[in-house]
């Protein structure tokens, strides 16, 4: 045998066994591949394609009473209704859908008409992305269409989409699985309209910000995300490693730092839409990479930011929405301008009943206690009073609420209150029973700034792996002066959960982070030959079914048989079958296995 034939063998060998994993349907797209190439129609065409409109443009833009209007539109098929000489398919681009008329004789005005009745009725799949160019007409049953005189194949798709139905405004067999949606999101975004509708209220979202803060004339920046300090806020990091400088270095979890340094370079106002990353769990409402606007303007207080976030809030909601409320659950959250504000300690006090005010370690030890707050000997004072306000006081607030006035030991990058030195000038934003945005009158003093990271530094020798690092060059640009500041941060993921009325932060990531793909477990192909199963029948066992060899001990031989005879002859394999006394023995070999 040729070395040229051998490959040739060995290719089909290959594609054969490939072929064996795959689903009936997306086998017979693959033959459909090798039918339009047959038929000259290349599946994947090189040259872009001219689109003159879209779908909802055609809708908003039609007449009755005008000349007829020629349209070249491409999308993807949705949906076919394959008749005699005359059939309809769905178009989808990214605007909407729009119903094409097909006729045989349109498509095929001469005496050969396989293009309409081997190309587009067998050869068309629904998922494929095709041109249309024709003209726009209203059907009888009124419906605006296009009459289609070509049709360009732009792109052949190999796996069927998930059927999904629609009849008298109800949605049936709906694409719903978690993790199927959250894993393949393309196929998400191309059955779930309403997820689409999401991810650009997400964009609209960003943009209205944007524009609220350019329209002051504040500046966005970029700043690092491989840090050689994790600054900014208490989290785990991610660690990794630069060859280039073999240096250990970590992601960002804040960028908090960095822009405090660009106010003190100059700037009046800067901001960041940031991509964070924290090593720490995973629920409805956190995911470890996610992303949090922060902003910083010189010559204001945190008493300043309260007033400018809630009308940034007001204003994007209003913007995005048309309306400053939003349903979420059971829930209708109103952003409308002025949100109420609660110190943290009066906020514990109304949902406790205990003052905690002045109280040192050893005494909110016992609180915790009293209260079943779990505690850790990792926790100083700070974390314990985060934990006790986190389990009995967050949840109660569900509309928009400052919580204010934060302990000392809970803010290490904050300034001392004005009027009590325990406490700090902070505040938290509450929506819907968690945090959405987190501000400060910055800490501008360098030597107070020192001593807060040498406490955090003592917390992390401690054993909290979620304390501060010192981080020098911070220290050095304070040194150098930084005016009074104040700055803040929002969760953009769970302001887009509440605006679209969300309440898991994996329906607003477009590809949220997921455990590794299970994939079912199967025996060697040595542990079937064993058994004396020729090689070339071992994927057609696993194909029927029977992944494991210990699953062929209980199989009835006869039901196996036709089984893997019928798939041969399905996948037009042309193996010689074996008998059914040959079967027999494999299952008896199989059961003697231990």
């Amino acid at each position: 045998m040729s070395k040229g034939n051998y490959l040739v063998l060995l290719c089909e060998f290959y594609f054969t066994m490939h072929n064996l994993e795959l689903s009936e349907q997306e086998i017979i797209r693959r033959q459909s591949l090798d039918e339009l190439r047959q038929m000259g129609i290349e599946p994947y065409p090189a040259s872009g394609y001219e689109v003159s409109t879209y779908s909802i443009d055609i809708k908003n833009d039609f007449s009755d009473d005008t000349e007829r209007r020629e349209v070249s539109i491409a999308g993807r098929i949705m949906g076919r209704r394959i008749m005699g000489k005359a059939s309809f398919i769905e178009l989808m681009d990214s605007k909407g859908r729009i119903q094409i008329y097909v006729t045989r004789d349109d498509l095929c005005p001469g005496e050969n008409k396989d293009l309409y009745n081997n190309f587009f009725k067998k050869l068309l799949d629904i998922g494929d992305f095709i041109g249309i160019k024709g003209f726009v007409f209203r059907t009888k049953m009124g419906e605006i269409s296009i009459h289609a005189e070509s049709i360009t194949l732009l792109s052949k798709s190999l796996r069927p989409l998930p059927v999904v139905k629609v009849k008298d405004g109800v949605t049936y067999d709906k694409f719903t699985d978690p993790e199927l949606r959250y894993r393949q999101r393309y196929v998400d975004l191309l059955v779930n309209e309403d997820v689409k509708d999401i991810f650009t209220k997400r964009t609209r979202i960003f943009d209205a910000m944007r524009e609220f803060f350019d329209k002051r004339d504040y500046l966005e920046v970029d700043t690092p995300i491989l840090q050689s300090i994790p600054g900014g806020a208490a989290a785990r990091p991610f660690t990794t490693h630069l060859n280039a400088l073999d240096i250990d270095l970590y992601l960002r979890i804040a960028n908090e730092l960095y822009l405090k340094r660009l106010i003190v370079g100059g700037f009046d106002g800067v901001y960041e839409f940031s991509r964070n990353f924290r090593n720490e769990g995973m629920d409805r409402t956190h995911n470890p990479e996610f992303t949090v606007m922060e902003i910083y303007v010189a010559y204001t207080d945190y008493k300043w930011m309260m007033e400018f976030t809630e009308q940034m809030l007001e204003y994007v909601a209003i913007k995005v929405l048309g309306t400053t409320k939003v349903k979420v659950g059971e829930n209708e959250i109103d952003f409308k301008a002025p949100y109420k504000r609660v110190t943290m300690i009066d906020a514990i006090k109304d949902h406790t009943g205990i003052e905690i005010s002045g109280m040192n370690e050893n005494q909110l030890r016992e609180v915790c206690k009293e209260l079943g707050v779990e505690q850790d000997d990792t926790m100083g004072k700070g974390k314990l009073i985060d934990e006790i306000f986190g389990e009995k006081a967050e949840g109660k607030y569900i509309q928009p609420t400052f919580i204010t006035d934060y302990p000392i030991e809970m803010s290490p990058l904050c300034k001392k209150h004005r009027n009590n030195p325990e406490l700090t000038e902070r505040f938290e934003l509450m929506v819907n029973g968690k945090e959405l945005a987190n501000a400060y009158t910055e800490l501008n003093d360098p030597i107070d700034q020192r001593n807060r990271f040498e406490e955090q530094l003592s917390l992390l020798e401690k054993g909290d792996d979620e304390a501060m690092f010192i981080d020098q060059d911070f220290l050095r640009a304070l040194e150098y002066g930084m005016p009074p500041t104040s700055g803040m941060g929002i969760g953009m993921d769970r302001l887009t959960m509440l605006l679209t009325g969300q309440t898991s932060i994996q329906e607003v990531l477009l590809f949220p982070l997921m455990r590794p793909e299970k994939r079912a477990k199967k025996d060697n192909v040595s542990d079937y030959t064993q058994l004396g199963i020729p090689e070339e029948w071992v994927e057609l066992i696993i194909k029927a079914g029977y992944n494991e060899v210990k699953s062929l001990k209980e199989v009835n031989p006869n039901k196996l048989h036709q089984e893997i005879c019928g798939l041969n002859k399905k996948l037009k394999l042309e193996l010689t079958n074996p008998t059914p006394n040959e079967v027999k023995s494999w299952t008896e070999k199989a059961s003697e296995l231990k």
